[in-house]
């Protein structure tokens, strides 16, 4: 499968209770190489400049704390609620859960990165939430890169 133009443009829609933003990328890297870089906490600040910082274990059912660009004076506190090693990776934590899937595709691996923020107090806080496009496309730039660069 080649890359197609959406490839690393993240897309965000709104609903009343709900918010979700999605992104597709094409590592030039296998499974393996980007689901190791994707479950090393303490390496996340190296390769991902979207991440102050990141602690905690990366496995099912523990808890990390993460510190974001978007706010650096707030820390969240997500539980790692699905680990499919290579497959799936999935983050959640209040009001927000987000989901990493790979999968083959030729010459590499297939990206999917879906985060939604939601619930009934959702219409209230909205307009607190930063744009998060921009932080996506910066993700998985810098994931693609990281990985491609120690990938065979």
């Amino acid at each position: 499968m080649s890359t197609t133009a959406s490839d690393g443009v993240a897309s965000t829609t709104r609903r009343m209770f709900s918010q979700s933003t999605r992104i597709t990328e094409h590592i030039r890297a296998d499974s393996a190489t980007v689901w190791r870089l994707l479950t090393t906490a303490e390496e996340y600040p190296r390769w991902n400049s979207t991440v102050v910082s990141m602690e905690g274990r990366i496995a099912l059912g523990s808890k990390i704390k993460l510190v974001s660009t978007l706010d650096p004076s707030r820390t969240f506190s997500l539980k790692v609620e699905e680990f499919e090693p290579n497959e799936r990776l999935t983050f959640g934590g209040a009001m927000l859960r987000r989901t990493c899937s790979l999968g083959g595709d030729a010459g590499g691996t297939r990206v999917e990165i879906v985060e939604r923020i939601g619930g009934p107090i959702f219409p209230f806080i909205a307009r607190m939430i930063p744009p998060l496009a921009e932080n996506f496309e910066r993700f998985t730039a810098d994931l693609k890169r990281a990985a491609e660069a120690v990938a065979p």
